[in-house]
């Protein structure tokens, strides 16, 4: 049984997985910045709030050298945050 789910009786719950931890904030050259996370199963995940790339990759594979490259390449400013859904 994966840790997403736990069975009490005959009913399976669903549990979610730990929220992603931020690791680090880089800034870019834009102003914007690149947010480092590393997930449960750890696996690291980067969000740039200019250009909005988002990347993933497997710790054992990659480091955070992607995340400060990308930093030191992107020029976008960052962008207005999104608006909360309406409830209707």
């Amino acid at each position: 049984m994966s840790s997403a789910g736990r069975t009490t009786g005959t009913d399976t719950e669903y549990v979610s997985p730990p929220a992603p931890v931020l690791l680090s904030s880089i800034p870019t050259r834009g102003g914007a910045d690149v947010h480092v996370y590393q997930d449960s199963d750890g696996s690291l995940s980067s969000d740039c709030t200019g250009c909005g790339e988002y990347a993933w990759a497997l710790l054992s594979l990659v480091s955070p050298q992607f995340a400060r490259e990308h930093a030191a390449t992107c020029i976008r400013p960052p962008r207005p945050p999104r608006p909360l859904p309406v409830a209707a």
